[in-house]
């Protein structure tokens, strides 16, 4: 049994920014677990070729298949984490005229576009550079990865978790405090607690629901954003889809990119084969912008509701929203200043949004004092 002061279970944003709020207070007897591959739970920003490229290497050419982008204006905490790490940012191109699809029946129609205010902005090398730099301020030795929690028990002195590995191994450990950086609901319905979490709490976390785990993304990467060329600005609205939301992609400095969000629910999309929805998505971005839309360099979609770590089987047929915030911890019983939820859905005012991981995780840190 592996003993710890604190275990964040979940290495996505609100884990990682938890364990670097800890280590800056000089902090180091904890442990994160993750039961991914690799930290970084719904941000995920991939080359070209689809592939993920974690770690400090200063790649630009990234494009986000989850979270894309933050509101400085008034995400205040997240935008001075972003400068403390060094990171740059720039603002969406929303520069031109938009694409519509009013209904399945009518023709795309060019209309005015409009720019976003407060204004939107994306990360240079994608949201991935900002959990990219949070990894690599910490120290390996307390990052465990492939470990997926199962079981937390509560007893007189202390909470152990059950851990289990990819070869269904078993490792226990020994926290006097429980940092939950997963979503409510998969908190609720993948990991035991022993004794059983208050009905209501436990009522409530299920009912939250997860942001993103019903999307899917897809997205088109080009040579130029020749769609700026004919003063269009890359953002189109669809009643015929199947994506149902676009907009630009590109990254300064890099490849040009289209990206958009499926209307079509998940629970079709899980019927439908990746090569029929490409097939379906690129006729639909040659109709709003020119056969050139039609002849991608190369294709990514991404699933969020047919993955395990972060969607739950309530959440095939689940809305696209951002829920309000349940209570992160017990109020009292045994669960009480024992385990408190970090994940973004805890979030008082950003439940869901990046931001909302970094304030649900700097008011848990605080509450451990």
């Amino acid at each position: 049994m592996h003993t710890t002061g604190i275990a964040i279970v979940g290495g996505g944003l609100s884990g990682l920014y938890a364990a670097w709020l800890l280590e800056r207070q000089g902090i180091r007897d904890y442990v994160l677990l993750e039961a991914r591959d690799a930290p970084g739970g719904r941000i995920v920003s991939v080359s070209a070729s689809g592939q993920p490229t974690p770690g400090m290497s200063g790649a630009i050419d990234r494009f986000d298949l989850g979270p894309t982008w933050f509101w400085p204006d008034y995400q205040r905490e997240l935008y001075r984490l972003v400068g403390d790490l060094g990171l740059e940012c720039f603002e969406q191109f929303e520069i031109g005229d938009m694409m519509m699809e009013r209904s399945p029946d009518e023709p795309p129609m060019r209309t005015r576009g409009y720019v976003n205010s407060p204004a939107s902005v994306r990360l240079i090398g994608g949201m991935g550079a900002l959990t990219d730099a949070l990894r690599g301020a910490l120290g390996s030795e307390q990052i465990f990865t492939g470990q997926k929690v199962s079981h937390l028990r509560n007893t007189e002195s202390h909470v152990e978790l059950d851990s289990i590995d990819a070869f269904g191994h078993v490792t226990t450990w020994r926290a006097e405090h429980v940092l939950l950086a997963l979503p409510p609901r998969l908190a609720e319905n993948t990991i035991t607690f022993e004794p059983a979490l208050p009905p209501v709490l436990a009522q409530k976390w299920r009912e939250t629901a997860t942001w993103m785990s019903s999307h899917a993304k897809y997205i088109a990467i080009y040579e130029t954003p020749f769609w700026r060329e004919h003063g269009l600005s890359g953002e189109a609205r669809s009643a015929r889809g199947p994506l149902g939301e676009i907009h630009d992609a590109s990254m300064p400095g890099g490849n040009a990119a289209l990206f958009g969000f499926f209307a079509v629910p998940a629970s079709v999309r899980k019927n439908v084969a990746d090569v029929v929805l490409r097939t379906h998505c690129r006729a639909q971005l040659a109709r709003l912008f020119g056969l050139q839309a039609a002849t991608p360099r190369a294709e990514i979609i991404k699933d969020w509701a047919q993955d395990p770590y972060t969607a739950a089987a309530t959440d095939l047929n689940g809305a696209s929203h951002h829920a309000q915030a349940p209570v992160a911890t017990a109020e009292s019983g045994p669960w009480h200043k024992r385990l408190t939820g970090i994940a973004s859905e805890w979030s008082p005012q950003f439940p869901g949004y990046v931001a909302g991981a970094i304030e649900a995780a700097g008011l848990g840190v605080q509450a451990l004092k």
